[in-house]
């Protein structure tokens, strides 16, 4: 068991995505969804250019890893294929990406797309750079309402849980075990909002 740890640059609720009954990795950080196996964990914290350093964001525990055809074809995360009329939770869906016949990827009109719509060459070839999605059904998401990670995770026997410009891997067993009380221990589910949403939309939960 893994515990991997990045800072959020933005939050949207697009990665993570923390609706309709999971928390879905499929966008961004390409080196985290290529690496982590089932069983690991994820945990975001915010980033200093919003004021949010050191703030836990979420933790999830990867249940599935699946392939973007898999993910988009899946029915149970048929929600989470963006909508840009039905709300908030919906405009900001993470099931962005699938094959085309001829083997080229289709990215749909999403927050990675395009300000028109179109394709972000950008955006897919890095998301791109791995086709696993991570799925957590055991996750624990505070958006902009999370709280402060305690002291002692910031200073570990020099270790700090909170990670700079990629993502930490590399920590002590014990803390790791103490991270995952700790984060988890709040209740599962989503118990905030995106910190960069303005108000939530009516029947996003």
């Amino acid at each position: 068991m893994a515990l991997y740890s990045y800072v959020l640059d933005h939050d949207y609720g697009f990665a993570p995505n923390p609706f309709f009954g999971a928390c879905t990795l499929a966008t961004c950080k390409p080196q985290i969804r290529e690496r982590a196996q089932v069983g690991d964990f994820i945990m975001g914290t915010g980033c200093a250019k919003r004021k949010r350093s050191g703030r836990f964001v979420y933790m999830m525990r990867v249940g599935e890893i699946t392939t973007y055809d898999a993910y988009w074809s899946d029915p149970r995360f048929r929600r989470k294929r963006p909508c840009l009329d039905k709300g908030t939770a919906h405009a900001f869906g993470d099931n962005i990406y699938h094959h085309e016949p001829d083997g080229a990827w289709q990215q749909e009109s999403s927050f990675h797309s395009l300000p028109n719509g179109r394709p972000n060459p950008l955006n897919r070839d890095h998301d791109t750079h791995s086709d696993h999605v991570l799925i957590g059904h055991d996750y624990v998401y505070f958006g902009g309402d999370g709280p402060l990670i305690p002291d002692r995770f910031r200073n570990w026997d020099g270790y700090d849980i909170c990670a700079g410009r990629a993502y930490k891997k590399q920590f002590p067993p014990n803390m790791v075990a103490e991270m995952i009380v700790w984060g988890m221990g709040y209740g599962l589910g989503r118990q905030g909002n995106p910190a960069d949403w303005v108000r939530m939309p009516e029947g996003a939960r």
